[in-house]
Parts: structure tokens; C-alpha cells; sequence
């Protein structure tokens, strides 16, 4: 049920869930950068500042990054 606390009601479509945990938050006024610890690296996200205060997201906790893209790019390394 939607608003309900403890409750996860929503279904994702995103495949691409990657487990981890917020290393840091800078917020202004409208955005805010997310910085996630994952087993991959660490991995930026900019959500709007409403949505950290919405999710009470604080250094530490435990998050998934969802990724969802349209396109990716291949650089060969050189060898």
C-alpha cells in the first residue's frame, strides 16, 4: 500500500540494481549529488534534494543505484 511505512510496494523495472552504500551527500536548494559505495567503485548520482528529504537519506545507509540507459559507449584501451 502506497505511504505505508516499513512497506515496499513499489515494483522496478530497472534491471540494473546495483547494491551499496552512501558514502556522502552534497544537496543545494533543487539538486543533490549522491556518492554510493559499490562493489564496482563508487558511482554519482544527481537526484532532486526533495527526494533525499523524501527518502531521509543520510551518509551510510544502505541503497541500490538503479541504472537505466538507452545507449553505451566502448573505449579499447591501448595495448
Amino acid at each position: 500500500m502506497p505511504g505505508g511505512h516499513g512497506v515496499e510496494w513499489l515494483m522496478i523495472s530497472t534491471r540494473n540494481q546495483i547494491p551499496g552504500r552512501v558514502k556522502s551527500i552534497v544537496s543545494d536548494k533543487v539538486v543533490s549529488e549522491v556518492i554510493v559505495t559499490t562493489a564496482a567503485g563508487e558511482i554519482a548520482s544527481v537526484i532532486t534534494t526533495t527526494s533525499v528529504k523524501a527518502m531521509k537519506l543520510k551518509k551510510g545507509d544502505e541503497v541500490f543505484v538503479l541504472v537505466k540507459a538507452t545507449e553505451a559507449g566502448i573505449k579499447k584501451s591501448k595495448t
